[in-house]
């Protein structure tokens, strides 16, 4: 169901921090000048986010009723009124369970070209069709058991074994992460490229964001690591 909300009706009950973080379209070759493309004007990104939701939703719900069994695959897609919020987009989950993907106004801004709007659309799609909140919820569960357990070993008081749980929860939600995005990568360049757009043109706004490097414990892989999955997983379209 094609769903493009403004502004930002009902809030979400549990989100997933799975941000891609920045600094009628048809697919096109990769730039290759090394030139930054310039910026466009505010009616053509809106134009360009509400024609890639139009293309990209419905592959995108297609997509995940191809992979999932018993999961809610009705894609909402929401702008975030806050004008004065940061280029994000994330995925989240609202109180019946229907998938929910918010884009703030910067982001849309900020996309270059309808590619790079449609790559974001997808990689935001994949996070849910992968399930990536029900595996962050485990893996901190899974955390915050560790934790206590060695915390119990070592005779710790009931304040310090909870501390120790809680943060053990946020470095078991954490560990995946990276693994979390490289997966979203890999799947929205798929549902890019079945929706028309060219995804490795989509991801040249890595080139523009700071890059994280390889953080231990870091929620997002180094920018060039998330490029060459794109390149890759297109090149075996």
């Amino acid at each position: 169901m094609r769903s493009i909300i403004f502004p930002l009706a009902v809030a979400a009950l549990v989100s997933a921090c799975v941000a891609v973080e920045p600094g009628p379209a048809t697919p096109t070759a990769p730039q290759t000048s090394g030139a930054e493309p310039a910026r466009v004007s505010g009616s053509t990104a809106s134009a360009n986010f509400a024609t890639a939701v139009r293309r990209v939703e419905p592959v995108a719900e297609s997509v995940c009723r191809q992979r999932t069994t018993g999961v809610n695959c009705d894609f909402k897609i929401q702008v975030d009124p806050n004008r004065n919020a940061p280029p994000n987009a994330f995925q989240s989950l609202d109180r019946s369970g229907r998938p929910v993907l918010t884009f703030t106004q910067a982001l849309i801004a900020d996309a270059r070209n309808a590619d790079e709007i449609a790559f974001v659309i997808g990689h935001e799609s994949a996070h849910h069709i992968e399930q990536h909140i029900a595996r962050q919820r485990q893996a901190a569960s899974t955390g915050a058991l560790v934790g206590g357990l060695i915390a119990s070993v070592a005779g710790a008081n009931a304040s310090t074994a909870q501390e120790i749980s809680r943060i053990s929860a946020g470095v078991g939600a954490r560990r995946f992460s990276k693994d979390h995005e490289l997966e979203a990568d890999a799947l929205g360049t798929i549902i890019t490229s079945r929706a028309g757009y060219n995804p490795v043109r989509g991801a040249a706004f890595f080139t523009r964001i700071p890059d994280p490097g390889d953080r231990f414990l870091g929620t997002h892989p180094p920018n060039a690591d998330r490029i060459d999955i794109v390149r890759r997983t297109a090149a075996g379209l």
